[in-house]
């Protein structure tokens, strides 16, 4: 086996292994800690919550990623434009920035009241809240993307005829991609966990509300089991997003001296 070939089956493995190992750890303090399993139950009785309420996790699952995946696009769409305009112009990064950075200073949760009034209960509050943290992040690595053309590399383009526009086409928006992608992955799980707080306060379906009522019934186990489901819709959007940043933007992972 060729050493790179065993470097990367190494790497792809310590996620597992040290999964492995915290639920190991997790069995041993809740065995041993003599704290009651009605407060911190043991993987095993987190297993039992899984079996006993799939067809519930399930559905509760499902209407959290829809609202995530709500969220999460208008704050890609949103994000890129605006992104792009402050990037592109002195002018709008001296007018808008200011208000963004503000806007992103603002607590989610307080938000929240506002978004049941004007949208009542149910998935738009979620939607809109999975936007409001999915958002930030976008917008800033886009412009910063944008911001970090190299000056030659306009003076270049520029000696060879290139309009503004051209320039930020052919070379602004393709230098920003790896910025983008970074924020995307930021963004897509901040969406999991607006959702999540939304339908805690303002929602009837999803993995929030189910984790809620868990709890006022004491079933904590239950509440684990849904943490863990927030966890791995987290975990695989963060790995779609990176396996399309593989595809899109390889030539950045070569530029970092990647495999």
């Amino acid at each position: 086996m060729k050493p790179t070939l065993r470097k990367r089956i190494a790497l792809n493995s310590m996620p597992w292994l040290l999964s492995a190992l915290l639920i190991v750890c997790w069995q041993i303090v809740s065995t041993k800690s003599g704290i009651s399993h009605a407060i911190f139950p043991s993987p095993g009785e987190v297993l039992l919550a899984f079996r006993q309420y799939s067809s519930a996790l399930a559905e509760h699952a499902a209407h959290t990623v829809i609202t995530s995946l709500l969220g999460f696009l208008l704050a890609l769409i949103g994000g890129i434009l605006i992104g792009l305009a402050i990037g592109a112009s002195r002018a709008v990064y001296s007018g808008v920035y200011p208000l963004l950075v503000a806007f992103n200073a603002i607590p989610k949760v307080a938000l929240l009241p506002l978004f049941v009034l004007w949208c009542g209960i149910g998935v738009m509050p979620a939607v809109l809240t999975a936007f409001s943290l999915a958002f930030f992040p976008i917008v800033v690595n886009v412009a910063t993307g944008l911001a970090t053309i190299e000056p030659e590399m306009e003076d270049v383009m520029r000696a060879l005829g290139a309009r503004r526009d051209e320039i930020l086409l052919k070379v602004g928006i393709p230098r920003s991609l790896p910025y983008l992608f970074a924020s995307l992955k930021v963004a897509i799980t901040l969406a999991f966990v607006g959702s999540v707080i939304s339908e805690t306060v303002a929602s009837n379906e999803g993995i929030g509300v189910l984790m809620m009522a868990a709890s006022s019934r004491f079933e904590v186990s239950l509440v684990f089991a849904g943490l863990i489901v927030i966890a791995a819709l987290a975990v695989a959007a963060y790995g779609i997003c990176g396996l399309v940043e593989s595809r899109m933007a390889h030539w950045a992972f070569r530029a970092r001296g990647g495999e």
